[in-house]
């Protein structure tokens, strides 16, 4: 039975417990670089302990960026930045991994500190949008353009190239972005994509481009580095993607090389219905990995140290991720080694401050 606090292997990347930093998009870039915030950000978690820490969303193409402040690696100038902050996070202990991404339709609006609205090809800072098909995803959107196969095929070799830029900032965690109503779940969607053609209409063909991305990131990267997909496991709408085709998919990327699913849900449509609460998702990341063989991670509403080490040793998920949890407190997984009675290794920057009472103290 395993614990929150026990080592997973993926491939030939160990992490030192199952605590994961969710990527969670900063909106604090300029010109797609990594600058101090993003090192600070995201080695501040490392120092807290998390066995893997994940970038925001890097967009692959400028286009693909959810506004004009996102990180982007598809450029080999954005490699150097990078590094500096996967040495850090290494330094400290952690996995260092990023998040691969393209907003689709939902690119080209403000940060969320001003709105979030869309910002019209036209206006300052703007560019024409694109999607499986010619869909807004509101009245108050930019009709996206759709997507030739010329374009979809250049947009897969656009992941492969940022793969290729992230193997050489160090990463050994890579993890393809296909949820919450960005491109690539734009594709698997009826909602979203309409097509006639070998991207659109059967399960097959919807999610033809996500198997792409995979089957060729796979082969472009070293063996030993894990490679992650998060989808949203279902749309939370009548008609739209659900959970039994999550598992067909989550099966046929397993197959592929694809080592963990990340499990989340919704982001597609306004109209979704979300059954919020405590741990929501967790029981598709549960069905996923009994039904399609393939770890988990599981995401959502997770805050309570004994509960998230339960979601681990009850086997419905490999992996724990945080995201708003650790904004809250950065140091959260050596606050939950404390709660869980575990005793684990403290920066040594910070010994002083080990309550004493876990020295040698070990989990059952």
């Amino acid at each position: 039975m395993a614990h929150l606090f026990d080592p997973l292997t993926l491939r030939g990347v160990t992490l030192r417990n199952r605590i994961v930093v969710s990527p969670m998009c900063e909106y604090s870039s300029e010109d797609g670089l990594a600058n101090d915030w993003h090192l600070v950000h995201l080695g501040s978690r490392a120092v807290g302990g998390a066995g893997l820490v994940i970038t925001e969303a890097a967009a692959v193409t400028p286009e693909g960026r959810i506004t004009p402040a996102d990180l982007g690696i598809y450029r080999d100038d954005h490699v150097l930045g990078l590094t500096r902050i996967v040495d850090f996070i290494a330094a400290q202990g952690a996995v260092a991994g990023i998040q691969l991404a393209h907003a689709g339709r939902k690119a080209s609006t403000r940060e969320p500190w001003n709105g979030s609205a869309s910002i019209a090809p036209s206006d300052d800072g703007g560019w024409q949008t694109v999607a499986p098909s010619a869909i807004a995803p509101g009245d108050d959107a930019t009709v996206p353009t759709a997507l030739s196969i010329a374009e979809i095929e250049s947009t897969i070799d656009a992941f492969v190239a940022a793969a290729k830029r992230a193997i050489a900032a160090g990463f050994r965690v890579i993890e393809i972005h296909a949820a919450h109503g960005y491109l690539i779940h734009e594709f698997f969607s009826p909602l979203t994509n309409t097509r006639q053609d070998e991207y659109g209409g059967s399960f097959e063909n919807r999610t033809r481009i996500a198997r792409e991305i995979v089957r060729r990131v796979r082969a472009a990267i070293p063996n030993d580095v894990a490679l992650f997909t998060r989808i949203s496991a279902t749309d939370w709408v009548e008609g739209g993607w659900d959970l039994e085709e999550s598992i067909a998919l989550s099966r046929d990327l397993a197959a592929l090389g694809c080592d963990l699913i990340d499990v989340s849900s919704g982001g597609l449509v306004r109209s979704q219905q979300i059954a919020l609460g405590p741990h929501y998702q967790v029981p598709f990341a549960e069905r996923i990995r009994a039904q399609a063989h393939v770890a988990t991670g599981a995401v959502g509403l997770i805050t309570e140290p004994h509960a998230a080490n339960e979601i681990v040793t009850s086997g419905q998920a490999d992996l724990v991720l945080l995201a708003r949890e650790l904004l809250r407190d950065p140091y959260w997984p050596l606050h939950a080694a404390q709660a869980l009675g575990v005793d684990v290794v403290w920066p040594k920057q910070y010994e002083r401050a080990k309550p004493p009472a876990l020295v040698g103290a070990k989990h059952g």
